[in-house]
């Protein structure tokens, strides 16, 4: 393993260049990924509106998987980070192996399900037949992807924990561009390839995904990138490392399952007021999440650094970095909220089969996503980021499940189904989630038990 190097954290110009390094292939790569939804939206929409919010509504069963895999690949970044700062090589390959563990089971659960029964999974999410039709031709073809991404995303995961993120973001790039390319390819009928529409995107994934899989291979038998070895599969040298593994993902899971169950619930109240609201709601969705890449890359990096330095026992450099990244945090969210609100007149104008009630759900959606975007940034830095970092998960896991379940799912349902509020009015109680705990986070943040060592030898 390589010597450990951290940022200067009291060379502010030397942090911010470093952080640079590792950061910004990051969020290139959360950009082009975000792109993917985008693609299959923006060439949907040219078809008609029911087959864009068919795939919005069928893309649940994806975010559902990534709920899964997003509580593997958080526990493996928990526990690789500090174990690449302690230098622990065969603790790093048990890590890599008991995550894979998880993960191609679970993809293996998730391709079977979509092949067997994707008309009972979309009804979870909608009781209109025309959604509900083109939501099983899309299931149906994509559900090889769910078994691809459960080997290549860890792998991409622990590129970037071998100090390897330029690697990753090259593969994940790259398998982005191959999947708009396919896209346009499939949905539209290009050249030879017949017009296949909602099952052209999905094959365009799996494809993609098959390609990404083999670049990984290659990418890792010709690296120091941490080896898969088949055994870890089963028996691991260290056999405390798969105790650890579920001691910290486990309230991750329940976190990933808390929230992102009551993020699938907005898609559900939004999918039962009806079409128009349900194809805003997507585009909105996408929006945010483009723009969002930025937050999502900073607390990816938030979450490596300050837990290699943890690892390595430097625990006050630890702590200044944290600080550092609560305040970076909040500057993103609130340039990328300024971005939002600029492209929101763009987006409008993007020639689409949106009706003109969908056309005004949508602008409102865009203008609301300016201020949400702040509030996500901090968030999901501190309680995805730095809370993981020193192996605080349980405090990540009350705050989201005691926001959405007990505040915000609740009010949207009565303001959705009781009180019968107009579609906008619904949509800016959903987006309350972030601002109702941000009181909570930064008092647990000053009570500084995230600055922790949590490796061990026995």
């Amino acid at each position: 393993m390589k010597e450990n190097t951290f940022p200067d954290i009291t060379d502010r110009k030397a942090f911010y260049k470093a952080l640079c390094v590792l950061v910004l292939p990051i969020i290139f790569q959360y950009f082009m990924s975000s792109l993917v939804t985008a693609s299959d939206a923006f060439m949907l929409g040219f078809l008609d509106q029911a087959s864009l919010s068919a795939v919005s509504l069928a893309g649940q069963v994806t975010f559902v998987f990534f709920l899964f895999l997003n509580t593997f690949l958080t526990g493996a970044t928990v526990l690789g980070s500090q174990y690449w700062g302690k230098k622990d090589p065969i603790a790093l390959e048990d890590v890599l192996g008991t995550t894979l563990r998880y993960s191609l089971l679970v993809g293996a659960l998730f391709t079977a399900a979509t092949l067997a029964c994707p008309r009972l999974l979309m009804r979870v999410f909608t009781n209109d037949e025309a959604m509900i039709a083109g939501g099983v031709k899309y299931l149906r073809i994509v559900s090889l992807s769910f078994l691809l991404m459960a080997y290549v995303d860890p792998y991409l995961c622990f590129m970037k924990i071998c100090n390897k993120t330029t690697l990753s973001s090259v593969i994940a790039s790259l398998g982005v561009v191959i999947n708009i390319i396919l896209n346009a390819i499939f949905i539209f009928g290009l050249g030879p390839a017949p017009k296949m529409g909602i099952e052209g995107a999905a094959l365009a994934t799996v494809l993609s995904r098959g390609l990404e899989c083999v670049m990984v291979t290659i990418a890792v038998a010709k690296t120091d990138v941490t080896k898969f070895r088949i055994r870890k599969l089963v028996a691991l040298t260290k056999k405390f490392i798969h105790k650890d593994f579920w001691k910290y993902s486990f309230p991750i899971m329940i976190n990933q399952f808390g929230w992102g169950g009551g993020v699938t619930m907005y898609s559900v109240i939004m999918g039962h007021l009806g079409n128009d609201a349900t194809a805003a709601n997507s585009i909105a969705s996408i929006v945010r999440s483009i723009l969002c890449s930025v937050c999502w890359g900073l607390c990816t990096a938030a979450g490596i650094i300050v837990g290699k330095m943890l690892g390595a026992g430097e625990l006050e450099k630890a702590r200044r970095a944290g600080g550092k990244f609560v305040r970076l945090s909040l500057a993103v969210g609130f340039v990328s909220g300024l971005v939002i609100v600029a492209i929101t007149p763009l987006i409008l104008m993007i020639p689409t089969d949106l009706s003109e009630v969908a056309n005004g759900y949508l602008k409102w959606m865009l203008l609301m996503g300016g201020y949400y975007i702040i509030g996500n940034s901090l968030n999901s830095t501190v309680i995805g980021g730095i809370f993981p970092a020193g192996g605080d998960t349980k405090f990540g896991m009350i705050c989201d499940c005691v926001t959405l379940w007990c505040v915000v799912v609740p009010l949207g349902f009565l303001a959705a189904f009781v009180w019968k509020l107009p579609v906008v009015a619904v949509a800016a109680i959903l987006t309350l989630d972030e601002f109702v705990k941000i009181p909570a986070v930064y008092i647990h943040y000053k009570k500084y038990k995230w600055v922790k060592n949590i490796t061990r030898d026995e």
